[in-house]
């Protein structure tokens, strides 16, 4: 009896695999690491035979840690970042790097090359541009695609295969070459509704005319709820599994996250536009579902189908959440190596301070975070972060400081996001929370302090693959639908509701973020304006 499933999640710096049975219980869980390439500025690069793989190893680790047997997988799911695998005719990587390293054939979602592109992209007038809040992201498929075909001809001249990497994950598990409506409608342009057709006359309008023939994309995208083939003979004995498992439509890592905690996380009832989910990690994806599209600008939606079928679903965020704070620990001299362990114990630290030394731990400190630009509530990847108040300082308490006034300017612009969300959306009262800054009850607690909303946070679950496990359990037709896998896979949450005290400390830090905003514009103006006149350095002192 098939009873069990397989999720996969790929995120930016590693894949991890999970097993789980029909009632929702995860057996196993398995973290590979993958490399990212840096090989210019703003040039982010990875390996997808890396990836898979990574993929590869985390499955069968997993599966073995389980204890089940392949001929008991019922299904297996991917959910992956939006990054973008190039492939020629015959399924081949070809190499998108400036070192020309032949593996490396993947632009990763962060990757700002393409910059240029994506402002003729947004200069072109087209419906389009109006389910992502009126402008493309550099962070989505079709600059980076106009980028190829502008910057290397020689490389789109021998194109046949270009996909987001959770349909490039599913291709290379069952050969198919269906794609996900999780995906196409999201990051390609794709007619929100599934199953959706490709904007053909927005290819042509910018330049991508052929992108239909370059890329293989498909006439319509898969939407959920329906299985895309099984696994191929070769893919089968990669991963320790049989041809006869299932392989389900791929999802964008986010959407997964948005499916298990909408459908499976315990927490009192609310409305769609009562609730919101925050999945922070690398970056943050705040996403909201409706019963009717919702757009605006600094919103990516609406799209009906690319989380759960007859929903629709629209997306904000922070370009650089958990990537900061990894910075941060890079900048510092008492840092570290940014790995979890060292996170917690610098939380588990910060803790002790607030609770020693109350609110204002950390000031005069006031940052800016957004270091690689900001998708909400204004789509600019040039917005550059900043820090004020630092001294000369580099002991590990001047890191504390530094880290928690860093963590708080990250809450405080949640708050700001969801603010300016488009009145339709609702005012979120609860605030469902995973990924990496949802594992320290500190972090929890501060989202909970700031946006004012009962934060709930899965307990002992993977939310994300939980939600990819669940997805393939109703495309391979073990529910009828995301909600009765839902009743079926719940599992528990642990709540943070806001402290009064604390969110009036963090009304102040809200005001501070604002502050750093308007004098980051003004900054900005004085900068690119060669006709102003300052005092001589000796008056100015």
């Amino acid at each position: 009896m098939r009873e069990h499933l397989l999720a996969v999640d790929v995120g930016t710096g590693s894949a991890r695999a999970g097993v789980f049975n029909l009632s929702g219980r995860q057996l196993a869980r398995c973290v590979v690491p993958i490399s990212v390439h840096h090989s210019l500025p703003n040039h982010m690069e990875q390996d997808s035979d890396e990836i898979w793989a990574a993929v590869c190893t985390a499955v069968r680790a997993a599966l073995l840690e389980s204890g089940i047997s392949a001929e008991t997988v019922l299904s297996i799911g991917f959910d992956a970042t939006c990054s973008l695998v190039v492939r020629d005719r015959e399924g081949k990587p070809i190499s998108v790097s400036a070192t020309g390293s032949p593996g490396l054939d993947t632009i990763l979602w962060m990757d700002h090359r393409a910059i240029a592109e994506m402002e003729t992209c947004n200069a072109t007038p087209d419906p389009v541009l109006d389910r992502f809040g009126g402008r493309l992201s550099v962070e989505m498929q079709i600059p980076k695609l106009l980028w190829l075909k502008t910057h290397r001809p020689d490389i789109w001249a021998t194109c046949g295969q270009i996909f987001d990497l959770c349909d490039y994950l599913t291709w290379r598990a069952s050969g198919s070459g269906e794609r996900s409506h999780s995906a196409l409608a999201s990051k390609w342009g794709y007619t929100p509704e599934a199953p959706g057709g490709p904007p053909l006359d927005y290819y042509r309008k910018i330049g991508l005319a052929d992108v239909m023939e370059r890329a293989g994309l498909p006439s319509h995208s898969t939407p959920p709820g329906q299985a895309i083939g099984t696994l191929t003979a070769a893919s089968a004995a990669e991963l320790g599994l049989d041809e006869q498992c299932l392989v389900a439509p791929g999802l964008i890592d986010a959407y997964a996250g948005t499916v298990g905690l909408f459908a499976a996380g315990v927490r009192p009832e609310a409305s769609l536009s009562a609730e919101a989910v925050l999945i922070a990690g690398t970056s943050s994806c705040i996403v909201r579902l409706s019963r009717e599209p919702v757009s605006g600008p600094g919103c990516w939606g609406g799209f009906r189908d690319a989380a759960v079928a007859g929903l629709w679903l629209t997306e904000a965020g922070q370009s650089a959440s958990g990537a900061f704070l990894d910075h941060i620990l890079k900048l510092h001299p008492a840092g570290g190596t940014p790995m979890k362990a060292r996170h917690r114990a610098i939380l588990d630290a910060i803790s002790q301070h607030l609770a020693e030394e109350g609110a204002d731990f950390g000031l005069p400190i006031t940052v800016l975070p957004d270091l690689h630009g900001t998708r909400s509530p204004l789509s600019d990847p040039l917005l550059t972060g900043t820090i004020a108040g630092i001294g000369l300082d580099q002991s590990l308490v001047s890191l504390h400081k530094l880290y928690w006034r860093s963590c708080v300017a990250l809450a405080c612009s949640i708050r700001l996001i969801i603010e300016h969300q488009p009145h339709r959306a609702g005012v979120p009262r609860q605030l469902l929370l995973a990924g990496g800054l949802a594992e320290h009850p500190l972090l929890s607690q501060l989202y909970a302090d700031a946006t004012g909303c009962d934060v709930w946070v899965p307990k002992d679950c993977d939310a994300v693959l939980l939600g990819c496990a669940l997805h393939a359990a109703v495309a391979a037709g073990a529910f009828s639908s995301v909600e009765e896998a839902g009743t079926s896979m719940q599992f528990a949450m642990a709540h943070f509701p806001p402290s009064p005290r604390r969110q009036a400390a963090l009304a102040r830090d809200h005001t501070l973020l604002k502050a750093m905003m308007r004098h980051r514009d003004e900054l900005a103006a004085l900068a690119s304006s060669p006709d102003q006149t300052s005092a001589p350095l000796h008056q100015a002192r």
